[in-house]
């Protein structure tokens, strides 16, 4: 059982750590795109990295913060806006708004999963769980666009985003409710979440407008 457990921590974990790198990515991608300076890119990737998972914990009175906790991840984003940095000066890349999508569907459906995945250690119900999960995954993509003076993605794009989290949190709800192994619901969180992001992405799927 102890073994089951380790695993099961160590896959979310990991989890964390990658949609923690992939919103910021997104945040570097998205600052760097509006030509804020070094300093600019690097608070708006901390801001999309760390900002669900904080607003998360706030809502669930957990401390500390899970960046608190694991300070090697502060030191990982750190890291990574410095390359990413570099690496874009250097090879001049399009930092078109498609760029940005690509990792911000990924760290959608990472952080969906840790999201709901907390809010179930914690016993909390079913709903609360998927919104915790939704939270998680949308509100660090929100502050990154608020903070570069862009009406935030999730409002104004059209094709499913909240929506692809909240689908793939009740999946997770659902796995975890047939006992299923829990590496296994993260992984079909994260692989429903993200792939139905992707998937309206490449098919230009849309939300009905509001009309007058």
């Amino acid at each position: 059982m102890q073994n089951v457990q380790f695993w099961g921590e160590s896959v979310r974990l990991l989890v964390e750590l990658a949609a923690t790198a992939a919103f910021a990515l997104s945040g570097i991608l998205m600052g760097a795109r509006t030509r804020l300076d070094a300093v600019g890119v690097t608070v708006v990737g901390f801001l999309a990295a760390f900002g669900g998972g904080t607003l998360r914990d706030l809502l669930l009175d957990q401390r500390p913060f899970f960046w608190v906790q694991h300070v090697e991840m502060l030191w990982g984003v750190l890291a990574l806006c410095v390359l990413a940095m570099v690496f874009l000066r250097q090879q001049h890349v399009g930092l078109t708004e498609q760029a940005i999508q690509w990792p911000d569907a990924l760290g959608l459906g990472l952080f969906t999963a840790t999201g709901v995945h907390q809010a179930l250690l914690l016993e909390m119900p079913a709903l609360v769980a998927v919104l915790m999960g939704l939270i998680t995954g949308v509100f660090g993509g929100v502050l990154r666009d608020v903070v570069c003076n862009q009406i935030p993605t999730a409002f104004r794009d059209h094709r499913p985003y909240a929506l692809c989290a909240f689908a793939g949190g009740w999946l997770y709800v659902g796995l975890w409710h047939l006992e299923a192994p829990g590496w296994l619901a993260l992984v079909a969180c994260v692989l429903v979440t993200a792939g139905l992001r992707a998937l309206a992405l490449w098919r230009n799927w849309q939300l009905p407008m509001w009309k007058f």
